[in-house]
């Protein structure tokens, strides 16, 4: 039986191809059966998030390990071509709609809400659109939440122009408090000790986006939001009111790979993870320990 714990929720990290770790741990979450009552995604933790709500597990390694040297998906090639280092075309209309099709009924059909971050270029902050249905929208979304600056072209949206939502929300846990969602899952792409650096390509930024001075400042400051977002995390743990689930060591993948036996060493380490950390979720979901049922 398949019981949703409405005020429960997932939140995930970005982190380019990073987020294969993500991709596992949701995939020990599909594999027993847990709903949630709401997930938001940052950059690939909305990409790969996404098939949490479509019920898909296996699907993210499947088309990342059979398209990973596919210069279409993602190589230098694509960014001089089209602006993108991730094909946009290839990754949110060919792949979706025809190489690895997405279950768009199953998606919409379920109930759980799904959010994804994305910052506004002229004000530097982030927004939080909700995306429960698929189409164009819902694909412009998505895009945008990915678009890592110098790595890919703003999105328009209804005459804005939207980046990557790591600038302006790194790890979304407040937003998910602001909205009532009192007990939360946290995925990290990066280990517990890890410390966010400036980004050593400020300079070049100034230049390419000086048209956005907010959206600079963001960038500037990414580095502290990002500290700022983790102590959260782990002070919503020490309350028992996260569990949070994040490599032990870094993993072995960088932002970028067009390496098969890495792509499938970050996703053992995910569902390793989630193994270990399955029976504190049970628990935050309100199973009781002796029975194994659940109480919602």
């Amino acid at each position: 039986m398949n019981i949703v714990f409405p005020k429960i929720g997932i939140v995930m990290e970005g982190g380019a191809l990073r987020g294969l770790f993500t991709a596992g741990v949701l995939d020990v979450f599909l594999e027993h059966n847990l709903h949630f009552g709401a997930a938001v995604g940052v950059s690939a933790g909305a990409a790969f998030g996404c098939n949490l709500k479509s019920r898909q597990p296996g699907r993210v390694l499947r088309y990342n390990l059979n398209y990973c040297k596919d210069p279409r998906y993602c190589s230098f090639r694509s960014l001089l071509k089209t602006g993108d280092l991730f094909g946009a075309e290839f990754c949110y209309k060919t792949l979706p709609e025809q190489l690895d099709p997405f279950a768009y009924r199953t998606f919409d059909a379920d109930p759980m809400e799904f959010y994804v971050v994305c910052t506004d270029m002229q004000t530097g902050e982030a927004v939080y659109p909700r995306c429960d249905r698929v189409n164009d929208r819902t694909y412009a979304w998505m895009r945008a939440s990915a678009s890592m600056p110098l790595a890919s072209r703003p999105v328009e949206i209804d005459g804005r122009y939207y980046l990557d939502g790591g600038i302006s929300d790194p790890i979304p846990l407040q937003f998910f408090l602001d909205r009532g969602f009192e007990k939360n899952i946290v995925v990290l792409t990066q280990p517990r000790d890890y410390v966010k650096p400036q980004n050593k390509l400020m300079p070049l930024m100034r230049r390419r986006l000086k048209a956005y001075p907010e959206l600079i400042r963001a960038m500037e400051t990414r580095h502290l939001r990002y500290a700022e977002s983790r102590d959260l995390v782990f002070q919503q743990e020490e309350l028992g009111a996260a569990v949070v689930i994040c490599p032990a060591e870094p993993l072995p993948i960088g932002r970028l790979t067009h390496d098969p036996e890495k792509i499938r060493a970050a996703y053992a380490c995910g569902r390793q993870a989630a193994l270990q950390a399955l029976p504190a979720v049970r628990k935050l979901l309100g199973y009781d320990t002796q029975t194994g049922e659940a109480k919602p």
